[in-house]
């Protein structure tokens, strides 16, 4: 299992060991111990969510309140996503960056994605499935929205994609319109949070 920060701090790429015989293949796609050597905290695990989209169908930016936020590791386990990562903390040095990871069931890679992250991912086949773990509940009055076409942030989407939104996320704010009506977590409020997490 392979560990590679991206360019926004706190979510990772994991790339797990394929086992593969004539049966199919096995693989872990978690596993404490290499998760604590490479975030050095643990992970938390209050649900598990898994959410089957048709293609176009993007999901997000999604983050929740922090304290305590919402960690999210997560993987495709049927056709393929594009997963991003949004750094959407206020005073962070790459505030309004972003990074993807293609999910499917080739690589059966994961991403993580810290408290204080927004997350979205677009559904490039039919049937494509998503699970993963959160370190915390779903609770909807500390979860909020970013639009995800926000020319601001300005995320590269497949050119061969429609993408398909929610009214919710259709009607979400940009990057700047959160930040200006204090949506947004800053960035001492998450290093203090994961400071609580340390072993």
């Amino acid at each position: 299992m392979k560990f590679r920060e991206l360019k926004v701090p706190g979510a990772f790429e994991i790339t797990p060991r394929l086992f593969g015989d004539d049966r199919g293949t096995f693989l872990e796609w978690f596993k404490d111990a290499p998760f604590q050597a490479a975030l050095g905290h643990r992970l938390d695990l209050a649900q598990a969510n898994c959410s089957v989209s048709r293609r176009g169908v993007l999901r997000g930016i999604h983050y929740a309140d922090v304290p305590p936020g919402q960690a999210k590791y997560v993987t495709c386990v049927r056709g393929a996503v594009l997963d991003i990562a949004v750094d959407i903390r206020v005073g962070s040095a790459t505030f309004g960056e972003w990074d993807s990871v293609l999910l499917d069931t080739v690589d059966r890679r994961a991403i993580y994605l810290s408290e204080g992250l927004g997350h979205a991912f677009l559904a490039l086949e039919d049937d494509s499935t998503v699970v993963y773990l959160c370190s915390t509940g779903y609770s909807p009055d500390r979860e909020h929205e970013i639009n995800p076409l926000d020319p601001a942030i300005g995320i590269t989407w497949p050119p061969d994609v429609t993408p398909l939104l929610s009214a919710k996320d259709q009607a979400a704010p940009s990057l700047a319109e959160a930040r200006d009506l204090g949506l947004l977590p800053t960035v001492a409020a998450v290093q203090d949070y994961l400071a609580s997490l340390a072993p």
